[in-house]
């Protein structure tokens, strides 16, 4: 079955000669995208979607989340917001609440969070593990998560526990936790920061992870600067994320690195810390993605346009910068060739919105522009 998707008013492809055309047309046959190109040209198809002069653009690639958990932390939220800095430690809250919530319940705010996500366009999104911090409930966070996306991230070192040492729990995580939760993940991540893990720490649990058959990522470079973004170079990791706090040195390292610098601007709203300078790094040759850090502590937006106005508003991005990292840069975060583009062969993820260029997810923030969403 093909279906042709006519009157597009502006379709966004991402391909190299020509990134988005207007007055197009579009099919997909199987779960992929078959033909792009002008509307006057469109090949016969089984079926027709009439975009009705709407905006058609890639699905949002959502490279960061920690959708799975329980609890609510609003109050930590106002409280930043009278005044109060936003430190590492809160994460215990939510690990407190998520322990004592049950399978059927984490699985069940998980739903509800992903049609959040995708009700405003998100069709490929990583979720993490991290609010266990215990084998059983990492390993329970995990198979919560591979029900949703086969992007699923090990970040049992998210912050130390209450009771641990550092040295202690770091051996934990890289043994039995990681014995029992690498079957149910594909990446391994650590939060090295003051107040989670230092360098040589976040180096034990990656090289482990790596020697289980993961592939790294770093939060990194956060809540000041540290050595999180140096270590994903060294280590040739997907992605460095926040990269908030950065030396040249550092920016020099992810441009000859290709490490993809993850922003989360997200985060900055809501803790008031400094928002990354994106134009720093596009003008140094940086690959960067943009990502919701969807999480109950720092960031509790499912939206990956406000995301994107912020690039914009806040980061020094234009429009179709700010689209680009929230697709295709999302993609090249999780190393997806498949999706964050709409050339041929692509996933048939897609979007269609009600605005006549895909400017407006910039321009009219926090209206729900999304009109329909595809997906493989």
């Amino acid at each position: 079955m093909s279906t042709a998707i006519t009157h597009i008013g502006e379709l966004v492809t991402w391909e190299p000669d020509r990134p988005a055309r207007d007055n197009a047309a579009l099919v997909i046959a199987d779960g992929q995208v078959v033909w792009v190109g002008d509307a006057a040209d469109v090949p016969p198809a089984d079926e027709a979607i009439d975009a009705g002069g709407g905006t058609v653009i890639p699905g949002f690639v959502d490279s960061h989340t920690h959708l799975v958990f329980a609890g609510d932390r609003a109050a930590e939220f106002a409280a930043r917001m009278a005044g109060q800095r936003y430190e590492a430690g809160g994460i215990r809250t939510t690990v407190a609440a998520t322990r004592a919530a049950g399978e059927v319940t984490l699985q069940n705010l998980a739903r509800a969070r992903m049609a959040e996500l995708r009700a405003q366009g998100t069709t490929t999104v990583e979720i993490k593990s991290g609010y266990g911090l215990d084998v059983d409930t990492e390993e329970s966070l995990l198979w919560v998560a591979s029900q949703f996306t086969a992007e699923t991230t090990f970040l049992g070192a998210h912050v130390v526990p209450e009771g641990w040492t550092a040295d202690d729990y770091v051996e934990l995580v890289t043994g039995e936790m990681l014995t029992r939760c690498a079957p149910h993940a594909k990446w391994v991540d650590v939060f090295c920061e003051t107040g989670a893990f230092d360098a040589d720490q976040a180096r034990t649990v990656l090289t482990a992870g790596v020697t289980a058959g993961l592939a790294p990522r770093v939060h990194a470079n956060q809540l000041g600067h540290g050595p999180g973004v140096q270590l994903a170079c060294e280590l040739g990791a997907a992605a460095a994320d926040h990269c908030t706090y950065l030396t040249d040195a550092d920016v020099a390292a992810l441009a000859d690195s290709g490490v993809v610098a993850g922003l989360l601007p997200g985060v900055e709203f809501s803790t008031r810390h400094p928002y990354p300078d994106a134009r720093r790094l596009l003008d140094a040759g940086v690959r960067i993605a943009i990502a919701t850090d969807c999480n109950p502590g720092t960031s509790y937006t499912s939206s990956m346009p406000f995301c994107i106005a912020l690039g914009v508003r806040e980061m020094g991005l234009t429009p179709t910068e700010a689209l680009y990292a929230a697709t295709a840069g999302g993609a090249t975060s999780l190393r997806r060739t498949d999706v964050g583009h709409l050339r041929p062969g692509a996933r048939a993820d897609l979007l269609i919105l009600d605005a006549p260029s895909h400017v407006h997810l910039a321009y009219r923030p926090g209206v729900p522009l999304v009109r329909r969403v595809l997906t493989a």
